[in-house]
């Protein structure tokens, strides 16, 4: 075993506030969407671009990304993308139409592929395999506080400056990550080798027009000609993607990772986690604040009971993976992940907020139970000079599930939502309940704000149902596929296969 680094919990600090500009981002965005539809005059379509464009750009980058990181620095691609991240937020602030944060968004995503790779591999070459879950399950955590704190935050600042604002936040988060990861994060490469510059460029085009076919799918329609040529060029690019790289000698990717059980059972596990949540949580933003009516600042608050359940449930989710083993964990967690949903699956117009938060907390315990045991699982089923990459993997599919749920989850949301709408009503006021609620605001018509409210309540109810197969199917994956580890080895037996050391 090599020596341990005497300052790793310090650098899993730093690495949490790298990672925390990224968290509270994608949190504040969703509390915000009501401020961007009033205040910039986005549409719906508009709206799951500003989400999709950096989901799309972030996808297509982190391949390479991951494996430009473990040849050239892991701490260096951690500063580039706090650099290209922060930069983004300011010009973000600077936005006048949608169609400018669209594009900001997109470059907010050039700096995501590069920082998050890097913070999941750092970690991994900075802690041995008997402390990694528990770094983990703090670095999960925290990153629970900083989603928690993000929202009231941005919604505080929502309520009193203008919707840009949000974007400040990002700043001096960036700015101290960077400092910090200079002063004290050692620099970390893998072997060196060639560069794969067919297969950077063949996973970039292949994975954005898999995304882009997935999100376009949900505005155009399976049978669209963008739909069909985006999954055409995915397929094209990506098995061209494949083939190479079992020819070429140095591959940006080695497809032998997959072949270990527990590397692409944690990897499908969370990719249906994710594709069961995404869609789902965005929607309940809206429920908070068009349903309910709250303002910005309470619909922050309103997610406190599921992010202060993860983060007690992290430490639980350690303790069931050494007693239990991993599989045991992870499909607990994901089981309970499912059992959330199916609450939500269950709400209907009166229901108000208490529901709602039974159901957060089912599923902050699921997803505390869940991530340490998934996130170790497969960073521990790497090599070490493939941990930038293979963390890059595990990014990948997972934001090709929320890209999924984002696409199909929304689609399914919003013809929920038109078919329990009364056809004789505007087209707009079928289209989104926030479209419905201005009209009605406008025309003084509190029958349709009640039908629209009550009509989006049933399409989140139904959506939700979606959310419990994927937990269900995400288990079974995870019981069906990952190894079991024996309780204990020997060095002698655990070097040529450390993938067996799993269940911590």
């Amino acid at each position: 075993m090599t020596e341990r680094n005497p300052r790793r919990w310090l650098i899993l600090g730093v690495l949490c506030l790298s990672l925390l500009v990224v968290v509270v981002d994608n949190m504040v965005l969703n509390i915000a969407i009501p401020s961007l539809i009033r205040d910039l005059g986005a549409g719906t379509a508009q709206i799951q671009w500003i989400i999709d464009a950096y989901i799309l750009v972030f996808a297509g980058l982190l391949l390479t990304a991951g494996s430009l990181s473990d040849r050239h620095g892991r701490r260096r691609g951690l500063v580039i993308g706090l650099v290209v991240f922060g930069s983004a937020s300011v010009l973000a602030t600077l936005c006048q139409t949608p169609a400018q944060l669209i594009a900001v968004r997109g470059l907010m995503g050039v700096g995501a592929a590069f920082l998050m790779p890097g913070t999941l591999s750092i970690l991994t070459t900075v802690f041995a395999e008997d402390e990694r879950k528990k770094a983990i399950a703090i670095w999960s955590s925290v990153l629970m506080l900083g989603a928690l704190g993000g929202p009231s935050l941005g919604g505080l600042l929502l309520e009193h400056f203008w919707w840009g604002s949000i974007f400040l936040l990002n700043v001096p988060i960036a700015i101290l990550g960077i400092v910090a990861a200079l002063a004290v994060i050692p620099e970390s490469r893998g072997a060196a080798t060639r560069p794969d510059l067919l297969g950077a460029l063949l996973s970039m085009v292949g994975m954005t027009a898999l995304v882009w076919g997935v999100i376009h799918s949900a505005q155009g329609g399976l049978g669209s000609a963008p739909t069909l040529g985006g999954f055409a060029v995915a397929v094209i690019a990506l098995t061209a993607f494949a083939l190479w790289e079992r020819k070429v000698a140095e591959p940006m990717l080695p497809l032998k990772l997959f072949r270990n059980r527990n590397f692409a059972g944690a990897s499908l596990s969370i990719v249906l986690l994710s594709f069961s949540a995404g869609g789902v949580l965005l929607a309940l933003t809206q429920y908070l604040q068009f349903v309910l009516g709250y303002e910005p600042l309470k619909a922050g608050t309103a997610f406190i009971p599921m992010i202060v359940t993860a983060m007690v449930f992290n430490g639980v989710g350690v303790v069931v993976d050494k007693k239990f083993g991993t599989r045991t964990a992870l499909a607990a967690g994901l089981l309970l992940m499912a059992a959330g949903f199916g609450i939500l699956s269950s709400l209907a117009p009166g229901d108000g907020y208490l529901k709602l938060a039974f159901a957060l907390v089912v599923m902050g315990m699921g997803s505390g139970t869940a991530g340490p045991a998934a996130y170790g699982t497969l960073m521990a089923s790497l090599p070490p000079e493939r941990v930038g990459v293979g963390s890059a993997v595990n990014d990948t599919v997972q934001q090709v599930g929320t890209a999924l749920s984002v696409a199909v989850l929304g689609s399914v949301l919003t013809a929920t939502y038109r078919a329990a709408m009364p056809t004789d009503v505007a087209d707009r006021a079928r289209d989104s309940i926030g479209d419905a609620l201005q009209i009605a605001a406008a025309t003084g018509d509190a029958a349709l704000a009640r039908v629209a409210q009550d009509s989006f309540v049933s399409a989140i109810a139904s959506t939700s149902l979606i959310g419990v197969v994927g937990g269900i199917v995400a288990a079974v994956v995870a019981v069906a596929v990952l190894r079991p580890a024996p309780r204990a080895t020997t060095p002698e037996d655990a070097a040529p296969e450390p993938e067996s050391q799993l269940a911590g």
